[in-house]
């Protein structure tokens, strides 16, 4: 997984006239949760960075394991929930979520499809249902993108979650789920229907 450095400052107040100011100033208001706990609820590090530190981040479709610098203390972590603006799409808010070498954290990670599928030679179109798939792992054993190797999925066939194994990622997605299939297009179905056609014409 790719990292990226990412500067902060501990908010030294919070509430709703602090976030407003916070945002008037171009920052995105921030919380860092951990280990730390308070009646069983996580405690989290308010700070704010600007929509610039932000920007690489956020519109990306590429995962980062995170190198957070918030008032010269460093922290690892990874950006587990955004919040948009409803109408103007402006970035609101981010929580970020520190992470360990060892500990497992869940994370949405891109697939990517590798080979031509059997279905696709045969005039079949090959489509991709999920763009992400939730896998639990320590991060540095998630990888940027997840490879499927669709060579041999054929003309109307599927590749659903339970058909999928990685090392040392547990897949937290429903097995259910269909990942990729290849769809019969109207080339195919006619070239099929010749076929059975020119079958039926032999046999007679």
């Amino acid at each position: 997984m790719k990292s990226i450095n990412v500067k902060g400052t501990v908010r030294k107040e919070t509430g709703k006239k602090s976030t407003r100011d916070i945002r008037r100033a171009g920052a995105v208001p921030c919380n860092l949760y951990g280990e730390a706990k308070k009646d069983g609820k996580p405690v989290a590090l308010s700070f704010c960075a600007t929509q610039e530190e932000l920007r690489k981040l956020v519109y990306s479709p590429d995962i980062y394991s995170v190198n957070l610098t918030i008032d010269d203390k460093e922290y690892k972590a990874i950006m587990k929930e955004l919040q948009f603006h409803p109408v103007t799409d402006k970035l609101l808010h981010i929580d970020f979520y520190e992470i360990t070498e060892t500990k497992p954290i869940v994370m949405e990670v891109p697939i990517k499809l590798n080979g031509l599928a059997e279905g696709v030679k045969a005039g079949g179109k090959l489509s991709a249902n999920v763009r992400k798939l939730k896998v639990r792992a320590p991060y540095t054993v998630i990888p940027e993108y997840l490879n499927i190797d669709v060579t041999n999925l054929g003309l109307g066939k599927t590749i659903k979650v339970a058909d999928l194994k990685f090392e040392g990622l547990e897949i937290v997605t429903s097995p259910s789920v269909v990942v990729c299939q290849v769809k019969m297009t109207r080339s195919a179905m006619s070239a099929a229907s010749k076929t059975e056609d020119g079958s039926d014409a032999a046999a007679e």
